[in-house]
């Protein structure tokens, strides 16, 4: 996934996943329940269960991420 400044995907949903940030960067993460307004390391791996969000990249640079999805 590359998200370039100011760019924001559709809202869409995961199985199980892995996701490893290459590049880091601030974003936004809105749930049905919440937004999230995190600030991302390079290098930095998270793993959720299935959900649904949609992400924003509220910083100056792109974020690139690599997602690996449970089948």
């Amino acid at each position: 996934m590359v998200l370039a400044p100011g760019e924001s995907d559709n809202w869409h949903g995961h199985r199980a996943e892995t996701v490893y940030f290459e590049k880091g960067g601030k974003a936004s993460i809105r749930t049905e329940q919440t937004v999230m307004d995190l600030d991302i390391p390079d290098g930095h791996t998270m793993w959720h269960d299935a959900w649904a969000h949609q992400v924003t990249n509220n910083g100056n640079s792109p974020i690139v991420a690599i997602i690996v999805e449970q089948k």
